[in-house]
């Protein structure tokens, strides 16, 4: 991924993006009378800052406990050469409860997220599937026991 420039915001993009960040359904007309200007500009502003790349994108995010999914685990995988680490990462997006994957320094070639409905699931997800990924010389696994922070940085 490219170095992203340092893009300069003023204020009204900053209570644009913070308004947008808190809760991305709020209405461009509620955020356009509180700084001033028309609902055209913040769409105008909207668009150079995503063109900016500063604004990745917009999502829903989903409670995953709500779906029964009550076991949260990092898990370091070890690879038995680097050169696995493609393959090993397409088989990982094909484990739909592996939520994220960080190619990393230190120990683990691979730090991935894993949701689970609890720990024998994830015992299994990780007997069955990831340690018998072609190059997946062990793991070691984290689980989380509550999660105090999860938020964007802040601007």
């Amino acid at each position: 991924m490219p170095y992203l420039f340092k893009m300069k915001i003023d204020g009204i993009d900053k209570i644009i993006i913070r308004r947008l960040v808190t809760d991305a359904r709020t209405p461009i007309l509620s955020i356009a009378r509180e700084v001033g200007i028309s609902g055209a500009a913040i769409h105008q502003r909207l668009r150079k800052l995503e063109k900016a790349k500063l604004i990745d994108g917009y999502k829903m995010t989903i409670n995953p406990k709500s779906l029964g999914y009550t076991t949260t685990a990092f898990v370091g995988v070890f690879l038995d050469s680097s050169s696995q680490y493609s393959s090993a990462i397409k088989r990982l997006k094909d484990i739909p409860e592996v939520v994220e994957s960080h190619y990393t320094t230190g120990n683990y070639a691979i730090f991935i997220k894993i949701l689970c409905k609890n720990n024998d699931d994830l015992m299994e997800l990780l007997n069955k599937d990831i340690q018998n990924i072609k190059g997946v010389l062990r793991t070691e696994t984290f689980i989380s026991l509550d999660q105090q922070i999860d938020r964007q940085i802040s601007i």
